[in-house]
């Protein structure tokens, strides 16, 4: 098999570009500053171009223009090309520089370019759910990977996607070092633990910062579930960013999503932000299929003991009141974390523990709602 292929560099993509002209100003697109924003990463392109409303049409064929330059160079696996607009700010002349820094920093989307198909994706998945909570920190990842090991573990064929583009954890948590392999142009999907997975991660170095705008977030997403080659799958399990933004919104418009687990630990202030959690994908159309309570209690390894550090009962008592499911207590043990940040997650590596027990009761109540 082959290979993931080397990407070219920065330099590379910008030189292919030079020979794609602005109409504009005549000058090719790196000397137009029609450029807004390029990413190389790992074989994935990411291109942001700086266009007025009224000359849409004309920009479309340039990004077209711009796509196939780039496709072009050896080592390229996916290209997204955007568009976008600066608001209250005329862009039909390319800006110089003084334009540039005065220009408000807002972003309107215009078009998304690139190779997912239009409408839906992930046709050939028969449920696909959503992973979520309010706030970082509750252990929405964790959840996320245990709980599809969980599925897996019931016989089911089961997709893991870390839909967090800014802080990718699936590498770590599942163990895996290597890059996906590429197949007539589309990305095969890491198995791991019994899963299919892809993450932007294993596209890139662990240490690498994602500083990438909304447009390009929401392009690397769209490709992360158009351009590989996931295959007929049972379920897939979304694990999401925290919060409720660009990404989320991503996922329902083009994903039919079966439903949504929401993550909360038991205090009152997480317990906040994940009725916003709630709030965002009922506004959206996508059942709630639960709320779980991580860190839910701690018992003491030596002597037994149970300590509730951040309360018990919370998560319970707010699906209550919002009318929603009640999923599963998840305790804060030791195992979870070592397990976690060793690659070997407590759901495979332990299933008949205490947390492995948790977690297969989680998978058992989702599997029930999804009528798996």
């Amino acid at each position: 098999m082959a290979l993931f292929p080397k990407a070219p560099d920065q330099p590379a993509v910008l030189h292919a570009l030079s020979r794609v002209i602005d109409p504009v100003s005549g000058k090719d697109l790196p000397a137009s500053d029609r450029i807004d924003g390029l990413v190389v990463r790992g074989g994935l392109v990411q291109l942001v171009l700086r266009s007025g409303r009224q000359e849409q049409q004309s920009m479309e064929r340039v990004a077209a223009q711009a796509e196939a330059a780039i496709r072009a160079l050896p080592g390229v696996a996916n290209v997204t090309v955007m568009l976008t607009a600066h608001r209250g700010a005329a862009v039909d002349a390319a800006p110089g520089p003084a334009a540039t820094a005065s220009a408000a920093p807002s972003h309107a989307p215009i078009r998304l370019g690139g190779t997912a198909p239009p409408g839906k994706l992930l046709a050939d998945v028969k449920r696909v759910i959503a992973v979520a909570s309010g706030k970082g920190g509750v252990g929405k990842s964790t959840t996320a990977v245990n709980l599809a090991i969980g599925l897996a573990r019931r016989g089911l064929a089961v997709g893991l996607l870390d839909a967090d583009i800014h802080g990718p954890s699936l590498p770590r948590m599942l163990g895996i070092t290597g890059q996906p392999e590429v197949r007539d142009k589309r990305m095969v999907p890491i198995e791991a633990w019994g899963l299919r997975a892809m993450s932007i991660g294993f596209l890139v170095e662990e240490r690498t910062a994602m500083v990438w705008r909304g447009p390009m977030v929401m392009g690397a997403l769209n490709q992360l579930m158009g351009d590989v080659e996931w295959g007929a799958l049972d379920v897939m399990v979304v694990d999401m960013p925290p919060g409720t933004g660009d990404a989320q919104l991503t996922m329902a418009q083009k994903v039919s999503l079966a439903g949504a687990v929401i993550v909360s630990t038991p205090q009152d202030i997480a317990l906040l932000d994940a009725r916003r959690g709630v709030a965002m994908f009922e506004k959206t159309n996508v059942p709630v299929l639960g709320i779980v309570e991580n860190m839910s209690f701690f018992c003491c390894p030596r002597c037994g003991e149970r300590t509730e550090l951040f309360g018990h009962g919370g998560a319970r008592a707010e699906a209550a009141t919002l009318g929603v499911p009640f999923l599963a207590e998840i305790p804060l043990l030791l195992d979870i974390r070592t397990s976690s940040d060793a690659g070997t997650p407590i759901m495979a590596s332990a299933p008949e523990s205490d947390a492995g027990r948790a977690y297969a009761a989680l998978a058992a109540k989702v599997a029930e709602s999804l009528r798996l």
